[in-house]
């Protein structure tokens, strides 16, 4: 069966420039592309400016002007499109259970100050919802830069290396390197041991699937800036987490993490939904 990529669609610049990086994915994994677009008033101030009666009609136009101005640049692949009605986030992943989608993609503008606290993203909710992995990408991006640089950060939760085969996958399809972060945010050297020994499995499985990779070790109060920090310096494309990550005083106050990255992140953001490990083994 062929993969798929599920985009959410709300036809801003935003989304538009993560349905660019979709295709631009899409023909490295040999996959097809589903936009998604979800008939409700949040989903997009300026479709809403045309004649309530004409919305479907208006979208339906929209989405077969992407399809013609896309098709060309995807190669071995078709692009889809789906219209779909209710909750944004619950349609959007249900979309992707349904095509069995190896990945969502979805633009977001972020969010700053008191609106973080208040008001979850419809990105936001997505990561939250999503058991397949999801890259969120902020406008503006610049889609001529190829992924070379991934930054993963390990801690010591046990579920932080599950994000290792993914990310592995995307190293392979763009030759990229990967950039392993080995984060301590306890001066426990028990703790610390832990890391470091996640940090050598890892290792292990990125010499045996011959992806180039570099190490670092960084201390971290706050491992989202620390994280996003680093990327940064390096120039990365990418920072690739889990959902789940150690709870330090720096950040306890600001949320989960998956969410502090998606609304600080100026680099575009895989997150990976920890799975249960038990239910994983008996798979």
């Amino acid at each position: 069966m062929k993969k798929v990529i599920v985009v959410g669609i709300d036809f801003s610049d935003c989304s538009i420039n993560a349905l660019d990086h979709a295709i631009d994915i899409a023909n490295r994994a040999q996959a097809d592309v589903m936009m998604v677009w979800v008939n409700r008033p949040e989903t997009g101030k300026e479709i809403y400016k045309v004649d309530p009666g004409q919305i479907i009609n208006e979208a339906s136009k929209r989405f077969e002007d992407l399809k013609q101005s896309r098709q060309g640049g995807l190669s071995g692949g078709k692009i889809s499109y789906q219209i779909r009605k209710g909750k944004v986030y619950k349609e959007i992943v249900q979309a992707a259970e349904e095509v069995d989608a190896f990945l969502i993609v979805v633009g977001t503008h972020g969010a700053s100050g008191f609106e973080e606290f208040w008001i979850g993203s419809n990105a936001n909710r997505i990561v939250s919802a999503a058991e397949r992995p999801i890259i969120t990408i902020r406008g503006g991006i610049d889609m001529n830069i190829p992924i070379s640089r991934i930054v993963m950060p390990i801690d010591s939760t046990v579920e932080s290396r599950q994000k290792v085969p993914f990310t592995t996958l995307l190293a392979k399809y763009y030759k990229a390197e990967i950039h392993v972060l080995t984060l301590f945010s306890s001066p426990l050297e028990e703790l610390r041991d832990v890391v470091r020994e996640y940090v050598n499995q890892v290792k292990l499985y990125l010499t045996e699937n011959q992806i180039k990779h570099t190490v670092v070790e960084l201390e971290a109060d706050n491992l989202t800036d620390i994280t996003i920090d680093y990327a940064i310096k390096i120039d990365a494309n990418l920072i690739s987490i889990m959902d789940e990550q150690e709870t330090t005083t720096a950040n306890i106050w600001l949320g989960p993490y998956a969410q502090q990255m998606v609304n600080h992140s100026p680099i575009p953001v895989l997150c990976i939904h920890a799975k249960d490990l038990i239910a994983g083994a008996e798979n």
